[in-house]
């Protein structure tokens, strides 16, 4: 959707990467990696959003990578433009719409779903150890399928579990310490037929 309005998948998807870490600077190989795109590409987004001042050159970033060379070149977003706080929050809604596409797909496509937390990335909780949990009868290749899918457009790794019933329950029971830890995380409860909260 975002494309429309700014011209350009990978420019859309650059922005999502600095958003998500605005402090953090990258390097070309690594946006490479993260966007699933070629150098070439992500070199020209890179030039055309640096020339209109969303995104500054580092040069010296701390650690080993860093040589000073052009090849280490680091990007990041410039923090004295403006127009920052807009695009953050323009990028927040697409975001909300395409994580809310998601879910309507997933609950749809994988199976029999009688439990469905979202956490991680999709709460911000970065004390969660998954991003998604899944209980029921699942269809475990469909929802690899759609959560590779997913990946690409937020350009960004989905951690996901899968439960049976029984193993949710039995685990409950026990009190496994990695449910709990799901549970007590800053989530968004999406399904719940076990009438948990």
């Amino acid at each position: 959707m975002l494309e429309h309005f700014f011209g350009s998948k990978t420019r859309v998807k650059l922005l999502q990467i600095f958003f998500r870490h605005p402090e953090k600077p990258f390097f070309v190989r690594e946006l490479s990696r993260l966007a699933d795109l070629q150098l070439n590409t992500i070199r020209r987004e890179l030039a055309n959003l640096e020339g209109v001042g969303l995104i500054a050159t580092v040069e010296g970033v701390g650690g080993s990578e860093a040589t000073g060379t052009e090849r280490s070149r680091y990007y990041k977003l410039n923090s004295a433009n403006l127009l920052l706080p807009e695009l953050r929050a323009l990028l927040f809604k697409a975001q909300v719409l395409e994580e809310q596409e998601f879910i309507n797909i997933l609950k749809d496509k994988v199976g029999k779903l009688n439990y469905f937390l979202l956490s991680g990335i999709f709460s911000n909780a970065s004390d969660s150890q998954t991003d998604m949990l899944l209980v029921g009868d699942i269809k475990e290749t469909t929802l690899e399928r759609l959560v590779k899918e997913f990946e690409k457009v937020v350009s960004a790794p989905i951690r996901y579990t899968v439960m049976t019933d029984k193993e949710f329950e039995d685990r409950r029971e026990i009190g496994d310490r990695f449910l709990y830890s799901v549970l007590e995380a800053k989530h968004i409860l999406v399904i719940d037929n076990f009438n948990l909260n």
